[in-house]
């Protein structure tokens, strides 16, 4: 499918607004229904040190770079915000974001989607099979579409939310609860935990196989045009990024949830980004404020190349 719209962080994109919970209820059952703890309301001013991942290594230049990039990008956003990167091409991370959000579970609302695939395609190669022409189908529909019935069926298949824990357990994530009885869109994670998932799916280190990895990649490169924003607006080409999004209004504040999960390419760069944020006035608010930290993020890692091409 292609993809071609440039992202620019200094506006506020206009994107087909999903309807709250309510909307989605009539048709495919309340995913998203039920309440949470509040976060911050207020302007997310402050930022949490940024630190190396488990397993990779960080300067303290990028680091510092990073910290101050975010924090120039939340210094006037509401609700909370956090960033976590990771640098394929040299290994280095990073990961940022504000105070309220230090240790705060965010939830997933749609991004859990490659997670239950992910866990589908274990379930699947355990028991050496292939995915039926349903479950692909089904497959296709959620992750390109983000369809949620098809993504109902699979948590179904692969065992609702134990099944979703049994997966991530073997994917490396730590800091991921899953959502109860068929709330998966209530998951909670990190955005740590989501580069977790997404090293599983990008690197050659997983418990995915090879096929899988190359199928789940396909999926998130080919999502609805409509759905192409996020985190790709760090890449140097915004249609060869390979990403999921989720978006969900609280039904207990009309706040919203946004988040964006996936690999870009930046100046010679192959980066991994997950971008959550909660409590946005808005889905655009929110969108634009994961462009803005995606693309702050990502400068840190890509500045030397950058500074090289302009001094050619």
């Amino acid at each position: 499918m292609a993809r071609h719209r440039h992202h620019s962080a200094s506006r506020t994109p206009r994107y087909l607004a999903i309807g709250a919970v309510a909307a989605l209820s009539g048709a495919f059952g309340v995913i998203y229904a039920g309440s949470e703890p509040q976060g911050s309301r207020g302007p997310a001013s402050a930022v949490s040190a940024v630190t190396a991942l488990p397993g990779t290594p960080a300067t303290a230049s990028a680091q510092a770079d990073v910290e101050a990039a975010v924090q120039e990008v939340v210094a006037e956003a509401d609700g909370n915000a956090a960033v976590a990167v990771l640098d394929l091409s040299s290994g280095a991370s990073a990961s940022a974001g504000t105070a309220a959000a230090d240790g705060h579970g965010f939830a997933t609302a749609s991004i859990v989607k490659v997670g239950i695939l992910a866990a589908l395609l274990l379930q699947a190669n355990d028991e050496g099979r292939s995915l039926t022409a349903q479950e692909r189908q089904w497959a296709t529909a959620m992750i390109e579409s983000s369809d949620n019935a098809a993504a109902n069926a699979l948590w179904d298949v692969i065992g609702g939310g134990q099944g979703l824990t049994n997966a991530n357990s073997r994917l490396g994530l730590t800091e991921t609860v899953s959502g109860e009885g068929g709330y998966w869109g209530l998951t909670r994670t990190t955005p740590e935990d989501q580069l977790r998932l997404l090293r599983a799916v990008f690197s050659d280190e997983s418990a995915l196989s090879e096929e899988a990895r190359a199928y789940l990649r396909g999926l998130m490169g080919s999502v609805a045009a409509d759905q192409d924003w996020g985190i790709s607006a760090a890449a140097d080409d915004p249609g060869s990024a390979q990403l999921k999004n989720g978006w969900l209004a609280r039904s207990g504040t009309g706040l919203w949830v946004t988040n964006s999960i996936g690999r870009v390419e930046a100046s010679g760069h192959t980066l991994l980004l997950a971008v959550l944020c909660d409590d946005q006035p808005s889905k655009e608010t929110g969108v634009a404020l994961i462009e803005d930290l995606a693309v702050a993020a990502v400068r840190p890692f890509t500045a030397t190349a950058e500074g090289a091409r302009a001094g050619e």
